[in-house]
């Protein structure tokens, strides 16, 4: 078996969307000829986006080492040397503590791996896996889970400091042997933005589902409440910080024409507000359900609106039990920062490919790219623009009265989304892995890589 030295800052305990793809690939790549070498972070990183979920830890192989950095994280910048920081370009405390601490600890436990899976964000990671490359004298791979400053809806303060982050983003991947990014639209993005990649390996894997979450029975709720259901983290922060601070925009530090605060409650809210106008006697039907962790502004946000009452936020759930809250659902909710028309997105939030798994109708406020196009093939998604109110109102009412009919408006279409189970994915990984590591198998043999 082919060890892989595999830095993932965030992994079980650590819950979140940021673990399931490490933790799905480290499970699935032993069965493909790759045993993993695991160099985390901390059990409870500092990070809102990274809550426990000790249920995770059950599904890592025995066989697989996994090592984490002794040292503790630094503390967090005060606001005022944070945002000097920023500006500078100045590397933080964080930067050169996981730096420092993951090349020193896979050093130590890696000599015996043949390459380096470098699954980022943080990006830090990149940095780190080019120092244990050079050091260990063996090619390491790039994995972006975001597409660094590639982003849609990362906020710089200028076009110069996004300009600085794109020439670090650059740097770094020229030193990988394979670029994985996450969407077609990313792989696109990154190549049209680098000629100097062009010749480098680069395919673009999806996140995806677990068949195996999708497969035992449901459990039958005992309410009869039209349930609209969001799972996951929300925007809504920074969505109003980008509202507030347009210098931002105005110095070219973002992205013309996006508007973030479309990936929070705004825009359905200003729907349910319409959609009750029309249709009072639906309020007594409707609840929505928020599961995540949610911020001031999340719940501010909801307090200030007129069907506030309709709204429950219940907090972060393991993973088993967000999905099963998912697979009751009568209807999903995905949003999506706005772009202009035409300009494909170049990210899809991992909830995606669970929701389609579900079966459930998707109401899905999404831009043009990659999830638009999910969407629209998988059979259960019923498609708006982000911010389009009449259109997420129309939407609601279109599956309240199949549901209040019995019927479903919806019909899954399971050979589509067969191309996103976890282990089609990790097989297509490890295809890739093979090239990398010299162990290529003969032709008549290979697995054929599908590029998303």
């Amino acid at each position: 078996m082919i060890k892989i030295l595999f830095l993932a800052y965030y992994f079980p305990p650590v819950g979140g969307s940021g673990v399931q793809r490490a933790l799905k690939f480290v499970q699935y790549l032993p069965g493909e000829g790759f045993l993993p070498i695991v160099v985390a972070g901390p059990t409870a990183p500092q990070d809102h986006w990274a809550p426990q979920d000790a249920s995770l830890s059950s599904l890592i192989p025995r066989e697989v080492e996994v090592h984490r950095v002794s040292n503790p994280a630094p503390d967090v910048e005060s606001g005022l040397r944070r945002r000097m920081g920023r500006l500078l370009q100045l590397n933080t405390s964080f930067s050169d503590w996981w730096i420092h601490s993951s090349v020193e600890l896979g050093a130590k436990v890696g000599s015996s791996a043949r390459l380096i899976f470098s699954t980022m964000s943080p990006f830090e990671s990149g940095e780190a896996a080019r120092q244990l490359a050079k050091r260990l004298n063996i090619p390491w791979v790039a994995d972006l889970r975001d597409p660094w400053a590639l982003d849609d809806i990362q906020i710089y303060p200028s076009a110069v400091h996004r300009r600085i982050e794109m020439s670090r983003m650059e740097d770094v991947l020229s030193s990988a042997s394979l670029i994985i990014m996450n969407t077609s639209a990313a792989k696109t993005a990154l190549l049209a933005s680098f000629p100097s990649l062009a010749s480098k390996s680069v395919i673009s894997i999806t996140n995806g589902f677990d068949r195996e979450d999708f497969t035992g029975q449901v459990r039958q709720r005992e309410d009869s409440k039209f349930r609209i259901v969001h799972s996951g983290g929300l925007f809504t922060d920074a969505g109003l910080q980008l509202r507030r601070r347009r210098i931002y925009r105005m110095l070219g530090g973002v992205e013309k024409g996006v508007d973030i605060l479309t990936r929070s409650p705004d825009v359905l809210l200003r729907a349910l507000d319409k959609w009750c106008e029309e249709r009072p006697q639906v309020r007594k039907d409707v609840e929505v359900v928020f599961a995540g962790k949610a911020t001031t502004e999340d719940k501010d946000i909801v307090k200030s609106s007129s069907v506030s009452g309709l709204i429950t936020f219940i907090g972060y759930l393991s993973h088993s039990d967000s999905l099963a809250l998912i697979r009751t659902a009568d209807l999903l909710f995905l949003p999506m920062h706005n772009l202009p028309l035409g300009k494909s997105c170049r990210s899809v939030p991992g909830k995606t490919f669970e929701y389609m798994a579900s079966g459930r109708p998707i109401l899905a406020a999404v831009p043009d790219g990659d999830a638009r196009d999910f969407m629209t093939k998988c059979g259960t998604g019923l498609v708006c623009r982000p911010d389009d109110v009449s259109g997420m109102a129309n939407i609601l009412d279109s599956v309240y009265s199949s549901w209040k009919n019995g019927s479903t408006a919806v019909s899954p279409k399971a050979d589509y989304l067969e191309q996103f189970e976890r282990r089609n994915l990790t097989h297509a990984l490890a295809s890739a892995l093979d090239r990398v590591a010299g162990t290529e198998k003969p032709f008549a043999e290979q697995p054929v890589l599908t590029h998303f």
